[in-house]
Parts: structure tokens; sequence; C-alpha cells
């Protein structure tokens, strides 16, 4: 019963929050990853992919939300990811491009759910649209050359992280700090949309 009505709620708040132009083509997996600089939420900081890029193996950038229920459902999980492959030279960068919520709202997400990444603020889509993305939560990996190597979902159960059958991400993650090609590069992103200008 916990289960079938925690559905419902999902998918009553998916209907509410997955109205949005739809977005641009972005780069094919091999292909360059877009160049951008974003403001970090609520701060002045500037941050750069190229000087992500230059500093990590691999750089993991999630278009992520603050009231979709699925990216939240994805909270602890991002922040599992970035604390644990930080040691390996994964960095991690969140992008919130909705632009109904405010890079204020960003920041006492984060503070509540306890994200540590860095979350730039995309004010106009233009780095959603780059990308093409479409989703939240909707991941890509960039290796140190600036070439995108993965693209897609997380993992496949946004509901039970203990139930996982697909870690794609982290999958993706092995394969490329093995020195190996990744098996799935490209997977179907799902989650809310999201809210361009």
């Amino acid at each position: 019963m916990k289960t079938a009505s925690r559905k419902i709620v999902f998918a009553l708040a998916a209907a509410l929050l997955c109205a949005g132009a739809a977005p641009g083509s972005g780069p094919a997996t091999g292909q360059p990853a877009p160049r951008f600089a974003l403001p970090v939420a609520g701060s002045t900081k500037t941050v750069s992919l190229g000087n992500e890029l230059a500093g990590h193996r691999l750089t993991v950038v999630i278009f992520i939300a603050t009231r979709c229920p699925y990216s939240n459902a994805y909270n602890a999980r991002m922040e599992a990811i970035a604390n644990d492959y930080a040691p390996r030279g994964v960095g991690v960068l969140g992008v919130n491009s909705n632009v109904t919520e405010s890079p204020a709202e960003v920041v006492a997400h984060a503070k509540t759910h306890g994200l540590t990444f860095p979350i730039l603020k995309d004010e106009n889509s233009a780095v959603a649209n780059l990308y093409g993305a479409a989703k939240t939560p909707e991941a890509y990996v960039i290796d140190a050359s600036g070439a995108l190597r993965y693209h897609g979902r997380i993992d496949e159960n946004f509901e039970d992280a203990s139930a996982v059958a697909s870690p794609d991400l982290k999958n993706a993650l092995d394969a490329l700090l093995a020195g190996k090609p990744v098996a799935r590069a490209e997977t179907k992103a799902f989650g809310c949309t999201i809210k361009r200008p």
C-alpha cells in the first residue's frame, strides 16, 4: 500500500511539474561537450567546465531541480557519487536550469539536503539548451579531453536505492576510470521537464 501511495504521489507531482519547452539536440557521445561558465548558486564565484576538465580525470554534469520529486529522490545518491568518486579524480557539478527556481531556493535546497558539490545556476537555460538536456535528473560524463562519454539516467530505480539493478552512471564512471569503453553510453533519462523561459 505504501509503495502504491508513493507511486500516486510521484505521478501527480510529475504531471504538475512536467510542462515545459522541448530541448534542442545536444552532443552525441564521443563528441566534444559544450564548454560553459556559470555562477555557483547564491555566490559570486563562477565555475568553468574547462577548469573542471583540467583538474579531473572525469567530470559529471547533472541537471537537477529543487522541486522535482524524481530529482529529489536522487539527492543522497548524487552526493554519494560525488564523495565516493572524488578520490579517483572525478568532479561533480549540479546545474539548475529551471527558470521557476531562484538561486536562493537552490542554495536553501542544497543546504537542506546536504548537497556539497557545486550547484550552478543556469538562469536562462542556455547550458541546458547546449546539452539538449530535457529532464531532472539528467547526467553527462565528460573526460579530460572534453569528450562526452556518457549521457542519461543515474540508474533505473528512483524509488529504492537499495534495489537498483542497473547503476548506469556508476558503471560508466567505473569503466572509464579503468580505461575501458562504456557498455551503455546512452540511457534514457527520466524525471521532470526542465522549465525553460
